[in-house]
């Protein structure tokens, strides 16, 4: 390159179109803005407070939010860059509708006219039901909660449901059967006076990097760490003890640990007998589940699990974290019931620096899921099948139960029914499913069957390029809200900047098209968010996820309210189950007995090689942000295989080299990333890419039969050293682009980086 590059579009020729380094006006790190926006982090749950720069109704940077308790100003990488996307070129801006040509920009008018007629052609030839609706949960609880009405009343379809399907439910289903209520215990704040720390499939310092710092904060007071995960993840590497299970095999450990708590009598037996049920029973099912039967199902050694459990039987505190890694089975609720029996079993939940919580993963994952656009929920986190919450909601609806419909398919459940010709049409907003889903060229070939498809979105995702409409919806920073964190805190988005074009906040466009297809009564008087929330929280009232006393001021002047909060003079609930008082009817937690199962798919002769999936620190979940912002494509720029040196050599692969990988469902070829901190049996793939990059398309579409969770965690396969011409096309490209930004960066004006 013989010139420094000093336009936007000279580095978009530099770096192709979807790097974006640096949005105009944003390269001067002495630029004034024109205003500060407190607001919080567009990515995981953690939802982090963050300052962004505006100028000129571009968000042009940002600055810490020291006084946000959350985080203090903190931030992982992804927060740091977030604000890049905003001026990204493949921003939407127009309409899209698709032509025998192709996509083909419409105005608002026509796509949505078309958008209300096949609707309703759909559902007058096929049915209500054959239309269906998919939402995510990097949504507001103001958006999320619309979905859930739009779809059961605004369409009158029963099939519903979120991304949040392939998160948080099976935390969910364990903590409602477990406590009553579907919330993480406590604030993050009580991990600090912890004396254990439990960390059970949680890769915490590149999923939630803030509550890392947590983590340390009791470190550094004394406490002791255990980290459980076939890998050995950086927060792994300063544990004081690692766990590395065989994939699949959590409940036989925590099964393991209960019945040694039980034979060492490490059993807090006064806060058993006076707060909880069911004891006996979860006892009669791992009176067999000794060390020597933990070891040959977990691959740990006899030591080592006795160590664990001796660790946590004899701490005074100790907090219990989990995510994914134990949720994304087909046994994922057990998994969940078995961390909780350990907890119960010693008491410590309900007091300070003692608890239980799980890393809720997407941005709004906790409440997204607690009012109403999953299939079998209404708002308050009730119930759709119960007489009595759905009457209530009907109250409050001002619709009759006839009107609502009743429990309907779940996400992949959905797209089977897709695939299967049961359902006709989709509308989907927050949700890249071609991505996210499993058995990537199965949900392929169920978009392809759809006869109409609408797409809501901010770029055009994988999946929205089988839209037959795209309608340009608008970025986290572009409207406002609230959304609700990993600990359970209320928190308000506030809006920096207006959407470019015609693009149009989510709600309004639901509103929208509820109002054309006549259901103004239903929606008419939703002029805004705050309207929303304030019917939103009409609507949770009474129920366990009940945000009645929870304002707009309110949170604003307290940084957060943590719900429960049933009265507007109520401060909210930071740690639940104070004094041992649970949310079943009886006030009691219950122990649920987890007998052990092996998982849908496990290793044989022809695929000996368990596969676990995951994200890296630098993406985030289905790439559609991520990828297009240059620093962090830099980082991370495509999927790789990560693998054993023993399992390695016995196939005479080395670092860099092609290995195809093969499941039942699909294979792809990736590079190899040799690394020591991985089980032998066991190779990982990062998932944040589509395509021929994609890890999806190794991965089963097995259920959880409670939780409806895919089994992402647990696959098997087999692998083969192949040669590097067979990497297919994207990886190149990607691999070229990211070697260019490393390269070209002293030619490049300093303040970009």
């Amino acid at each position: 390159m013989s010139t420094t590059p000093k336009s936007l579009a000279e580095l978009r020729d530099v770096y192709g179109p979807h790097l974006n380094l640096a949005p105009p006006g944003g390269w001067d790190a002495d630029l004034e803005p024109d205003k500060l926006v407190k607001t919080h982090c567009c990515f995981c749950g953690q939802q982090c407070g963050i300052q962004l720069k505006v100028k000129d109704n571009r968000v042009v940077g940002f600055e810490p939010w020291t006084e946000f308790p959350f985080n203090e100003g903190k931030l992982c990488p992804k927060g740091v860059k977030r604000y890049l996307q905003g001026n990204h070129p493949d921003r939407l801006t127009s309409a899209l509708m698709r032509t025998e040509h192709g996509f083909a920009e419409v105005d608002w008018e026509a796509a949505m006219a078309h958008t209300v007629n096949e609707i309703e052609r759909i559902q007058t030839q096929y049915g209500k039901d054959a239309f269906a609706v998919l939402s995510g949960v990097s949504l507001t609880n103001e958006k999320s909660y619309l979905a859930g009405k739009f779809a059961r009343l605004g369409l009158q379809t029963k099939n519903l449901d979120y991304n949040g399907r392939l998160c948080m439910v099976s935390a969910g289903v364990g903590n409602k059967k477990a406590f009553g209520v579907d919330r993480a215990a406590n604030s993050w704040a009580d991990i600090v006076g912890a004396d254990v720390i439990w960390v059970t499939g949680a890769n915490v310092a590149e999923c939630a990097p803030i509550t890392t710092d947590y983590i340390w904060r009791a470190r550094d007071r004394g406490a002791k760490l255990i980290v459980v995960d076939p890998r050995i993840t950086p927060l792994a590497r300063t544990a004081d003890l690692v766990l590395p299970l065989k994939p699949g095999s959590d409940c036989a450990l925590t099964n393991g640990v209960l019945h040694l708590l039980h034979k060492w009598d490490l059993i807090d037996w006064e806060f058993v007998k006076a707060h909880t049920t069911g004891f006996e029973q979860a006892l009669e099912e791992v009176k067999d589940c000794t060390p020597e039967w933990t070891s040959g199902l977990t691959g740990l050694p006899v030591a080592a699990i006795e160590k664990a459990a001796r660790m946590w039987g004899e701490a005074e505190t100790s907090f219990l974290l989990h995510a994914r890694g134990i949720e994304h089975q087909s046994k994922g609720v057990e998994n969940v019931l078995g961390c909780i029996n350990m907890v119960l079993a010693t008491g410590r939940i309900g007091k300070p620096n003692c608890g239980y919580a799980t890393i809720t993963g997407q941005g709004n994952g906790q409440g997204g899921r607690e009012h109403g656009h999953k299939c079998d929920q209404l708002p308050g986190n009730r119930d759709i099948e119960n007489p009595e919450h759905r009457k209530y909601i009907c109250e409050v609806w001002n619709c009759t139960d006839e009107e609502l419909p009743g429990k309907g398919l779940t996400a992949q459940e959905i797209m089977n029914a897709i695939h299967a010709g049961e359902i006709k049409g989709l509308l989907s907003l927050c949700f890249n499913p071609l991505v996210s889903l499993p058995d990537t060229e199965f949900t392929r070939a169920a978009l392809d069957k759809l006869e109409f498809y609408v797409n809501l979105d901010f770029f055009l995702s994988e999946t929205a390029q089988h839209a037959d409409v795209v309608l340009p919806a608008a970025l986290h920073e572009e409207d406002e809200g609230t959304t609700t964190s990993a600990e359970g805190r209320v928190i308000r988005i506030n809006k920096a900047v207006e959407p470019p074009g015609d693009a149009r906040a989510d709600w309004k466009i639901l509103v929208e098209i509820a109002q054309r297809l006549g259901k103004e009564k239903w929606f008419g008087h939703f002029t805004s968010p705050e309207a929303i929330f304030n019917e939103l929280r009409v609507a949770s009232k009474g129920g366990t996820a009940d945000y009645f006393g929870i304002t707009y001021e309110k949170i604003e002047k307290n940084l957060g309210v943590f719900w429960p909060c049933p009265e507007l003079d109520h401060p909210g609930t930071p740690r639940l189950f104070e004094g041992g008082k649970f949310f079943h009817p009886d006030g009691k937690a219950k122990f649920i007995p987890t007998r052990w199962r092996p998982p849908m798919e496990v290793v044989d002769a022809e695929y000996p090689i368990w596969l676990t999936t995951g994200r890296v620190v630098f993406q985030y979940l289905s790439g559609t942000q991520t990828r297009r912002i240059g620093f962090l494509v830099e980082q991370c720029p495509h999927p790789y295989l990560e693998i054993h040196p023993r399992l390695a050599a016995v196939h005479g692969i080395e670092e860099g080299d092609a290995v195809e990988i093969t499941s039942r469902r699909g294979s792809l070829v990736l590079p190899a990333k040799v690394v020591k901190t991985i089980r032998p049996d066991t190779v990982f793939i990062p998932y944040h890419w589509p395509g021929e990059l994609s890890a999806n398309r190794l991965t089963a579409r097995h259920l959880d039969p409670l939780s409806k969770i895919p089994e992402y965690k647990v696959s098997s396969v087999r692998i083969a050293k192949t040669t590097k011409d067979r990497f297919p096309a994207e990886l190149a490209e990607l691999q070229r682009m990211a070697f260019e930004a490393r390269t070209d960066q002293a030619n490049l004006p300093e303040q970009v980086f």
